[in-house]
């Protein structure tokens, strides 16, 4: 009998850790996509109460990146850039096959200011989006579509 409940209870307690990484993950895309100032502080702080691990540094850096553009004066903006770019790149360093980190820095890559230099890999984060949309999960398949529809880089027909 408690060897059942205790069965039960890690099952429920996978359950809803899934359920929460999956709202998370809604929430850090809304954010991401959102250009809201606001949107984004916020989600970097609950990133920031968070256990560190990969994703959630490859999230900080997406997001760090995307704050830079509210950040006044150049100086300023370039170096909350360069601040997020270090932590999506390490990340991408670490799991190059990671097609969720290779996505956000395609984004970022796609919209960042020319003067950045920072659209060296948009090809090769391209391919690696396209080989890798099948083993993403729903959600994020859905994502990258939503995407791909606004994308000068990425379109629907190169994930069929």
């Amino acid at each position: 009998m408690k060897r059942s409940l205790i069965i039960i209870f890690s099952c429920l307690f996978s359950l809803t850790a899934f359920r929460f990484i999956q709202s998370d993950k809604q929430a850090f895309y809304k954010a991401l996509s959102s250009g809201d100032e606001a949107a984004i502080d916020q989600k970097l702080a609950d990133l920031s109460k968070e256990k560190q691990s990969p994703r959630i540094n490859a999230y900080k850096g997406a997001l760090t990146m995307k704050k830079a553009g509210f950040v006044k004066g150049v100086k300023g903006k370039v170096k909350t850039f360069k601040t997020g770019a270090h932590l999506l790149e390490d990340e991408i360093k670490n799991s190059p096959a990671n097609t969720e980190y290779r996505f956000l820095r395609l984004t970022i890559q796609e919209h960042a200011p020319g003067i950045l230099k920072y659209n060296k890999q948009l090809d090769e984060d391209k391919q690696a989006v396209i080989s890798g949309f099948n083993k993403l999960d729903s959600d994020l398949k859905s994502v990258v579509i939503d995407y791909a529809g606004d994308s000068k880089v990425l379109s629907a027909a190169d994930l069929k």
